[in-house]
C-alpha cells in the first residue's frame, strides 16, 4: 500500500481536505440538482399552460357538413398578434381539400371537406400531414414538415424550433364524428382526426430558468463560503486541546516544563495523565540511578586511594591503579549519560557555553589562550544537562591544550539538526589518526596532549545521543576542527 503524502499524516490536513471535499462536491450537487427541478418545474407549468390553451381551441373548435370552422379571433389575443410568441394551428394525417376565401393564404375560416378526408383514408393512400388552420400570431413563420402526432386522446409536449429560435410545442389529437353519417356509411371510416398544436416561444422559460440558475449559484457561492469558515472555526475548536497538547510537549522537550498542566477535554485527560506519571517516574528513577552510581564511585575510590597510599607498591602497581581509577571515572560517566531516556529534556547550549567560555581562560593563562564564540542564543540541546557540559567541556578543554592562542566555539540550530564546533589555532590532528579515532578498540587516550581521554567520553556522549562526529582542518584557525551534529 503506497504511503499517503506527507501534509496528509496530519490530522488537521486530513480534516481539513474531508471539510473542502465535502463542500466542494455536495454543494454543486445540490446546485445541480435544484436547477434540474427547478427546470422540469417550470417545464412542466409551460406544458400545463400550453394545454390549457389546447383546450380553449379545441372549444371554439366546429366539425359541419361542410368541414372543420373556427372563429375569426381567438379569445386569447396573443393568437391574434402576429409573431406574438404564442402560436396555434390544426393538423391532419392526410391530405385534404381546402375550400373557402382565401385570405393571405389563410382565411379567418376554412372548412375542409371530410368526405376526401374519409375516402384518403379509405383508400390506404400514404399519410401526410397537413395544415388545416393556424392562427394569425403565426403568419410569416414557416412550421417544420412534420410536427408531433400522439395517439388519440394523447398529448405530447417537445421542443420545435421556429425560424432559428427554440420553442416548446403541446399536440393533443381528437377525432370527431362527422356530421350527417347514414346508414350506408356505417362501413365507412367516420371519424375526422386532427392534432391541436399549441407553440410558445422558449425565451420567457429560459429566462426564468437562467434568473433562477444566477441566483441559485451565487446564494451557493455565499453558502459554500459561509459553510467554509464555520468548518474551519469548528476544527479549530475542535482540535484546540490537540495544539496545546502539542505545545506543552514541545515545553518539555525542550527543558521549559515538566508536567502536562493544560485541562483537557475527556479524551485526552487520561493521555495527559498517563503522560505525567511517566515524565515523574522517569525523572524520579533517573535521580535515584545517579545517586547510585555517585555512591558506587565513592565507594570504589577510597579502596583505590588506600592502596595507592601503600609505600611498598611498585611503579608499575601505581600505574595500574591508577590506570584503573581513570577507567572507573569514565565508564561511570558514560552510565550516567541521560542520553537513553532524556528525549523530553531541553536545555539551552547559551547556558553552558557561557559559563565555559568564561571560566576556561583563566585556567589556561599561560599562555593566554582566546574563546571567541558564535553560539545560536536559541540553540536547544536535547538531553541532558551534564552530559552536554561534558561534551563542551572536554572539546573546549582539549582546543585549549592544543591551540597557540585562539579557540572558537560555533554552535548553529535549525528545525532538525544541532551542530556544535570547536576550532582552533594548534597543529591539528594527524591524518592516521583521524580515521584511528572511530575505530573500535582504539583509545583515545593514547593520543598526544590535547586530545587526551576527554574525546573518548566526548565519543561515547555523541553516540549514546546517535550524533555524529567528525575531525578536519579549521578552515579559518587552521588547527583541528571537531564538529558534532545532532538530529532530531
Amino acid at each position: 500500500m503506497r504511503s499517503l503524502p506527507k501534509a496528509l499524516h496530519s490530522l488537521k490536513a486530513r480534516l481539513i481536505v474531508s471539510a473542502l471535499l465535502l463542500i466542494l462536491i455536495l454543494m454543486p450537487l445540490i446546485g445541480f440538482t435544484l436547477n434540474d427541478a427547478f427546470k422540469q418545474q417550470v417545464k412542466s407549468a409551460s406544458m400545463n399552460e400550453l394545454k390549457a390553451y389546447v383546450y380553449a381551441v379545441l372549444a371554439v373548435t366546429e366539425v359541419n357538413a361542410s368541414g372543420i370552422a373556427m372563429p375569426e379571433v381567438l379569445l386569447e389575443n396573443q393568437f391574434n398578434v402576429i409573431q406574438s410568441g404564442l402560436y396555434a394551428t390544426i393538423t391532419t394525417p392526410n391530405a385534404a381539400v381546402l375550400t373557402g376565401k382565401s385570405n393571405n393564404e389563410f382565411d379567418a375560416k376554412f372548412v375542409v371537406n371530410p368526405q376526401t378526408q374519409l375516402n384518403n383514408l379509405n383508400s390506404n393512400s400514404t399519410d401526410t400531414q397537413k395544415i388545416v388552420w393556424r392562427s394569425d400570431s403565426l403568419l410569416g413563420i414557416e412550421l417544420p414538415n412534420q410536427l408531433p402526432t400522439p395517439k388519440k386522446g394523447q398529448g405530447q409536449f417537445s421542443e420545435i424550433t421556429l425560424n432559428g429560435q427554440p420553442n416548446l410545442i403541446y399536440s393533443f389529437s381528437v377525432s370527431f364524428e362527422l356530421p350527417g353519417t347514414t346508414d350506408d356509411d356505417k362501413h365507412l371510416n367516420s371519424q375526422f382526426p386532427i392534432t391541436i398544436h399549441i407553440i410558445k416561444d422558449q425565451t420567457e422559460f429560459q429566462l426564468q430558468v437562467d434568473q433562477f440558475t444566477q441566483q441559485l449559484w451565487r446564494w451557493l457561492m455565499i453558502l459554500m463560503g459561509l459553510l467554509l469558515v464555520i468548518q474551519m472555526t469548528w476544527l479549530w475548536w475542535t482540535l484546540k486541546p490537540l495544539s496545546s497538547l502539542e505545545t506543552e510537549l514541545s515545553a518539555i522537550e525542550n527543558g521549559k516544563a515538566n508536567q502536562l498542566n493544560d485541562d483537557y477535554p475527556t479524551e485526552l485527560q487520561a493521555v495527559a495523565q498517563q503522560l505525567n506519571t511517566l515524565l515523574s517516574t522517569e525523572q524520579n528513577q533517573r535521580k535515584r540511578y545517579r545517586n547510585a552510581l555517585a555512591d558506587l564511585a565513592h565507594s570504589l575510590k577510597t579502596p583505590l586511594a588506600v592502596i595507592q597510599s601503600q609505600a611498598d607498591l611498585s611503579p608499575e602497581s601505581l600505574e595500574q591503579v591508577s590506570h584503573i581509577n581513570r577507567i572507573i571515572g569514565h565508564q561511570l560517566k558514560r552510565a550516567q549519560s541521560a542520553a537513553g531516556s532524556a528525549w523530553h529534556l531541553g536545555i539551552p547550549v547559551v547556558s553552558i557555553s557561557d559559563k565555559l567560555v568564561r571560566n576556561l581562560p583563566k585556567i589556561y593563562c599561560q599562555p593566554l589562550i582566546t574563546i571567541e564564540q558564535n553560539v545560536d542564543r536559541d540553540a536547544i540541546f536535547k538531553g541532558d544537562e551534564s552530559d552536554l557540559a561534558e561534551i563542551l567541556g572536554n572539546l573546549l578543554d582539549n582546543a585549549c591544550k592544543a591551540a597557540s592562542s585562539k579557540v572558537l566555539l560555533t554552535v548553529t540550530q535549525n528545525a532538525e539538526t544541532l551542530v556544535l564546533q570547536v576550532e582552533d589555532d594548534g597543529n591539528g590532528v594527524d591524518e592516521t589518526l583521524k580515521a584511528q579515532i572511530f575505530e573500535r578498540g582504539i583509545r583515545a587516550d593514547s593520543y598526544k596532549v590535547g586530545h587526551g581521554i576527554g574525546l573518548a567520553i566526548v565519543r561515547d556522549l555523541v553516540d549514546s545521543y546517535h550524533g555524529e562526529l567528525s575531525i578536519a582542518q579549521s578552515p579559518l584557525l587552521g588547527g583541528a576542527c571537531f564538529t558534532i551534529n545532532f538530529k532530531y
